[in-house]
């Protein structure tokens, strides 16, 4: 009795804490989307329709224990087959089902049909983060778990938990936030051309009621028209290998004339990368680069420290120490669970080709972008 005691009331404190009750929620999100909106409704219609059919259904059910129980002197009754009966309990579903089909049917057709887009997003999936180009932009990046989450991850000490919680505070959400977020003007239909270039991935995004899977070789699409500026979270929902619950997704919507600054933002910046790549860099600005990009591409499989994890170490290894030719062709090209990086540009693989070449105590010579243009 003590033990059962002593588990109860575990159970009531655990499901009475502020941790346990943070995800809590009576219902689905209605979204920012027509669609979204469209698939709530239907949620809502399906729902309480099987209410009253459990009302209906329960009712009849209690009604008869209840009333025609055998204390009060009723005797089963005995009878066979009774084509009214048959009738009204096949006829019923049957209207029933045709009624939450229409609209169901009308939805699915909204998701997948799409006449015409104001612009499109290629979004490719990579172990384990995502690609977003801009074809008529003219501009593209990639976006990685933000810095702030894997220091928290990073940190070992009993500390971790209040770390977290300050971080969700400062809107830097743990593990639901990037570097780069993704851009996209209210009250324009995207088109999104999603694939993947190595696993299968998944690009989930509950506000724009997007679920596609992204699948190397492939390219499927989906589409949205977000009707209400805001930032807006999504993740990866395919198990698409170690690190699958570190790929989220952060799309801010913005207004039409704040979405033409960026892009011209982003152009700017494109241009400048562009340059950079043409021009011989220092060591020190290489290193300094280098880092940030090691961090963020390398660390989670090399360790900050160079010693080595899921991959093999980079500190006193022999690829970093002898002729950059085999770290040029491994890292653009990748081996075997060793992705490939060649959508990075030429200046940024320079840098962290560099870093790791010359970081840890290794004494490999410098990478100039131009040394990345040849061996593309």
């Amino acid at each position: 009795m003590k033990r059962l005691l002593t588990l109860t009331s575990a159970l009531v404190a655990l499901a009475s804490s502020k941790a346990a009750m943070a995800e809590y929620g009576l219902n689905m999100t209605q979204g920012i989307t027509e669609v979204s909106k469209d698939i709530y409704d239907l949620h809502m219609m399906v729902f309480w329709v099987c209410v009253v059919i459990g009302i209906v259904v329960f009712g009849a059910m209690f009604y008869a224990i209840i009333a025609h129980r055998k204390s009060k002197g009723h005797k089963a009754a005995h009878f066979h087959e009774s084509t009214t009966v048959e009738f009204i309990w096949t006829g019923i579903p049957i209207l029933i089902l045709i009624a939450m089909a229409i609209p169901a049917s009308k939805t699915l057709i909204d998701i997948e049909v799409l006449d015409k887009a104001d612009m499109t997003i290629k979004v490719t999936g990579h172990q384990w983060k995502w690609q977003y180009d801009y074809p008529e932009e003219g501009i593209g990046f990639i976006s990685n778990l933000s810095q702030s989450s894997k220091d928290v991850m990073d940190d070992r000490e009993k500390g971790s938990a209040a770390k977290r919680e300050a971080l969700d505070a400062s809107g830097d959400t743990y593990l639901l936030s990037v570097d780069n977020h993704l851009v996209i003007p209210v009250d324009t239909t995207v088109r999104f051309l999603i694939t993947s270039n190595d696993v299968i991935h998944s690009w989930w995004v509950p506000a724009f009621a997007v679920k596609q899977d992204a699948n190397p070789g492939f390219i499927n699409d989906a589409w949205a028209r977000p009707t209400e500026i805001g930032t807006y979270r999504g993740q990866c929902a395919e198990l698409c290998g170690k690190e699958h619950g570190f790929m989220p997704i952060v799309i801010d919507v913005v207004s039409k004339a704040d979405y033409a600054v960026w892009v011209a933002e982003q152009q700017g910046a494109a241009a400048a990368a562009a340059v950079a790549a043409t021009r011989q860099w220092s060591e020190d600005d290489l290193m300094a680069q280098g880092e940030t990009l090691y961090n963020t591409n390398c660390a989670g499989c090399h360790m900050t420290d160079g010693t080595g994890g899921y991959g093999p170490a980079i500190k006193g290894s022999d690829i970093a120490n002898d002729d950059a030719a085999d770290h040029l062709n491994i890292v653009i090209n990748g081996k075997n669970g060793m992705p490939s990086f060649k959508m990075l540009g030429d200046s940024d693989l320079a840098a962290v080709i560099t870093y790791e070449r010359r970081a840890f105590g290794n004494t490999g010579s410098v990478v100039q972008p131009s040394d990345v243009t040849s061996a593309r």
